[in-house]
């Protein structure tokens, strides 16, 4: 009998554990990953009687968001398109409890937080190797294959072969890794300078890719991330933060490339008032943004529906009538996207049972000086910087990166994990 409880226990912990590599591999095993998980949760919890969920607000929480969301389908312009991923939407609430489980029964030093720091460590290195020999340890990432160019040029793809999305999966996981990685320096005490490396060698990774947005991001993350720790004092925070916007400069300085796609591309073409002007009429993603708002404008109280900003923007009738349309996936920007396809309500309900699950536990996550609560903290908060770039927030690459840390953050701390025993 015990025997059986540890495999019910160990099948979980090890889908955890590769949840990293099934994201690099792609979508489809992400989402296998994940709908396993939410199965292993179903299965353990109603053959076990001796745990309760102690906490119900969040699972309560993001069950009124799935209510909204199979809602927000019934009233899309186009209800196919967007209802496999409303409705699949249950299956990150049943991975939220999954993994609260998980550390519930190892706590946070389980074999877990170690498997992912390798692997992460494994595609930053594969990111350094890339920038500066032209490919990864596989050979993606070359500029051409056969005489034939290929289509992301000088930016790092890693691991993810068709995606510029290195970066993002490196943000993802930075501020996971390091804060674990910085609580075992911490308690080993160690030298805390080796922190402080860590913070400045995810930081370079993420700029190194070339993405741009998930670079400011990172940035922003990491100056939250140092605020709201006490792993150093106000003097030695001060100095972090000098040494790395020093840094982040000479980094961008330390190829013609990295410098021509965080300055060049930016910088000069928006030097004098004409070069302004021919930007923002000129820009993809200005365009983008007003086509976004346009969608808004015409459907202000619930948008299109869930991934049908591309029906209506692509839709030959409605492009020639509305002409700020621009037919593509999605707008680049989350809050647009959201106001575009879910409206003024869709976007209240969203964002204010995200922020309130995410604000609700700030006191317990500073108090306990839980430092991998606090990273997860950071990531999700810069998903919502007004203005930049960003993908589509319900892609599965995007929700997943998410969820992950949206489970953490209550999973990691034995004061804000949802589970208790009956």
């Amino acid at each position: 009998m015990k025997n059986i409880e540890k495999i019910k226990i160990n099948i979980p912990i090890i889908l955890f554990s590769v949840l990293p590599i099934s994201i690099i591999i792609g979508a489809s095993f992400s989402l296998i990953n994940t709908v396993l998980l939410s199965l292993c949760f179903i299965i353990i919890y109603f053959s076990n009687n001796d745990i309760k969920i102690n906490d119900f607000k969040p699972v309560l929480l993001l069950f009124i968001l799935y209510l909204y969301l199979i809602f927000n389908s019934l009233i899309s312009v186009d209800i196919t398109s967007g209802i496999y991923r409303n409705f699949g939407f249950i299956r990150f609430i049943l991975f939220f409890l999954m993994v609260n489980y998980i550390f519930f029964i190892n706590g946070k030093n389980s074999i877990i937080l170690k498997i992912w720091t390798i692997i992460f460590l494994i595609v930053l290195v594969d990111v350094y190797i890339e920038r500066f020999t032209g490919s990864n340890i596989f050979g993606f990432g070359k500029l051409e294959i056969n005489g034939v160019p290929q289509p992301y040029g000088n930016r790092v793809i890693s691991f993810f072969r068709t995606e510029p999305i290195a970066g993002a999966f490196l943000c993802g996981f930075c501020f996971i890794v390091t804060g674990y990685v910085l609580d075992f320096l911490k308690s080993k005490k160690i030298l805390k300078i080796l922190g402080f490396l860590i913070i400045v060698s995810c930081l370079l990774g993420v700029i190194l890719t070339g993405e741009r947005s998930n670079s400011l991001k990172s940035l922003i993350g990491f100056v939250i991330f140092i605020s709201i720790i006490d792993y150093v004092n106000l003097r030695s925070k001060i100095i972090i933060f000098l040494s790395i916007f020093i840094i982040f400069i000479f980094t961008i300085n330390l190829s013609d490339y990295i410098k021509l796609r965080y300055i060049g591309q930016f910088y000069n073409e928006i030097k004098t008032k004409d070069q302004r002007e021919k930007f923002l009429e000129n820009s993809l993603y200005i365009k983008l943004y007003k086509s976004g708002f346009s969608v808004f404008k015409n459907n202000p109280w619930f948008g299109v529906g869930n991934k049908n900003y591309r029906i209506e923007t692509c839709d030959k009738k409605k492009n020639s009538i509305h002409t700020e349309y621009l037919c593509l996936t999605h707008p680049h920007q989350v809050y647009i996207e959201m106001l575009s396809e879910h409206g003024i309500v869709g976007t209240i309900i969203i964002t204010s049972i995200i922020f309130y699950l995410m604000f609700r536990i700030i006191r317990k996550i500073i108090v306990s000086r839980n430092l991998i609560q606090a990273g997860c903290f950071a990531y999700l908060l810069i998903n919502f910087i007004p203005i930049l770039p960003s993908g589509s927030f319900f892609n599965n690459f995007n929700i997943t990166l998410f969820m992950v840390n949206f489970s953490l953050i209550y999973a990691a701390n034995k004061e804000t994990n949802i589970f208790s025993k009956k």
